[in-house]
């Protein structure tokens, strides 16, 4: 795919990782261009079959994602509308990200507050380096989070202290985000780069079909434990009808997955990576 015409992102595809550059002045606006962009980009890269990660990221120095434009708030509706049944156009932008058959990783670099920090939310991984900003302020505003945030936040960190960043409308810095389990892990800015990387690589070498299916097996999580122990037994079966599946597994005999200790195990993965990777 080209990924051409755009304005608000820059897009480099590289040995399939599609590195997605939010580069909208003066401070990354999630205003309605940007959405635009981020709801076409989140559509091509799903369908590009040469793409097996996604990486979010920024270009402006301070933030990621300042906030949803405020002026969508101020043209809301005077009157009550009918209780919604579909999510509303931002959140679907934000799910297509979080749903897709692709491995998808922000990079923070810098601050993410309120719709910044829900896109971040809506991704698959974070993270963060030290110095980076996460907040949701809405309640100071006097309204609950419109882009998932108040939904995702406690099943990533826990009633309480979903509720102390909800409603204390405070920032939380990195460390304390990966404390949390906000971001997965915060790192000195040198470092975050080249692990982002070498992590998005990394998966990019494993079957697009397996990326997908253990992603669909985690989302369990939000369903009744025998179910999930079902959807997960099912997603097994169809990844063994793959002919990548036992081609793999044979080359992990070849590479001595039988005669490992299981304290080697990780080395089996790390030879396949490589014997996968993209040249």
């Amino acid at each position: 795919m080209g990924y051409e015409n755009y304005s608000s992102l820059k897009i480099n595809v590289d040995r399939r990782v599609a590195f997605v550059t939010i580069d909208h002045p003066p401070f990354n606006l999630m205003d309605m261009p940007l959405v635009m962009e981020l709801d076409r980009v989140s559509k091509e890269v799903q369908d590009d079959k040469d793409v097996r990660v996604v990486v979010l990221q920024s270009a402006d120095p301070v933030y990621f994602v300042a906030h949803v434009d405020a002026s969508f708030i101020q043209a809301w509706p005077r009157e009550l509308p009918p209780k919604p049944t579909e999510v509303n156009p931002i959140l679907q932008v934000f799910e297509r990200f979080r749903t897709m058959p692709k491995a998808t990783i922000g990079k923070l670099d810098g601050i993410a507050r309120g719709g910044g920090s829900e896109f971040l939310l809506s991704l698959d991984m974070r993270f963060a380096a030290h110095g980076s900003i996460l907040g949701q302020p809405e309640t100071a505003g006097g309204f609950v989070t419109g882009g998932g945030g108040a939904t995702r936040l406690p099943r990533l960190i826990g009633r309480g202290r979903a509720l102390e960043v909800l409603l204390g409308a405070c920032d939380i810095d990195a460390e304390t985000a990966e404390r949390w389990g906000y971001v997965n892990r915060a790192m000195p800015r040198d470092e975050l780069t080249p692990f982002v990387e070498r992590l998005a690589y990394r998966i990019a070498t494993f079957p697009s079909y397996a990326i997908a299916s253990m992603k669909t097996v985690v989302d369990t999580i939000y369903l009744p434990e025998k179910l999930a122990l079902l959807e997960a037994e099912d997603q097994f079966n169809q990844n063994m009808m793959r002919e990548e599946a036992r081609e793999r597994l044979a080359k992990s005999f070849d590479l001595g997955i039988q005669r490992s200790r299981e304290d080697e195990l990780v080395n089996i993965a790390d030879k396949l990576a490589e014997e996968y990777a993209v040249k």
